[in-house]
């Protein structure tokens, strides 16, 4: 595996993108329980969501932490309290590797960051944001998609 090295550039927002388990469409269904697992991380670190989008099997969102170097903690955070707070309702196959390291049938191991460099790829990664549920024929206008932070504007 190739050593992978994370940007930590202070001032800068950064996008992600976050997966359950084989793409499981677990989100939705338990929303309630991923928006107490960002009010969970928010009490441990500061940081502004400027954009976010949940869909069933994953979600997007930029955000700008106020100490850069936590960032992997604020998505660990999320992921972890979610997790605790989820039930699995059905047995989800598990790799070896995933059960070795105790990790729960419930995210991918890895998450998509990109620091964003400047204005353009701040507003591009916004209108990303802003239109992935027309993307994965969610709904066919995006006021009609409540679980985005463009929801009803």
């Amino acid at each position: 595996m190739a050593n992978y090295k994370r940007l930590f550039l202070e001032g800068h927002s950064y996008y992600f993108t976050v997966v359950t388990h084989q793409r499981e469409p677990i989100l939705i269904d338990n929303i309630e329980i991923l928006r107490e697992s960002f009010a969970q991380s928010k009490q441990y670190f500061s940081y502004k969501i400027d954009a976010i989008v949940i869909l069933p099997e994953h979600f997007h969102m930029i955000i700008t932490p106020k100490v850069v170097s936590e960032y992997p903690k604020i998505i660990s955070s999320i992921k972890y309290n979610f997790t605790k707070r989820y039930i699995l309702d059905k047995a989800m196959e598990q790799s070896h590797s995933r059960y070795k390291h105790k990790l729960k049938a419930v995210w991918q191991k890895r998450y998509y960051e990109h620091t964003i460099r400047d204005e353009e790829d701040y507003y591009r990664c916004m209108e990303y944001i802003r239109i992935n549920p027309i993307k994965h024929k969610l709904v066919s206008n995006l006021k009609d998609w409540e679980f985005s932070s463009f929801y009803n504007r």
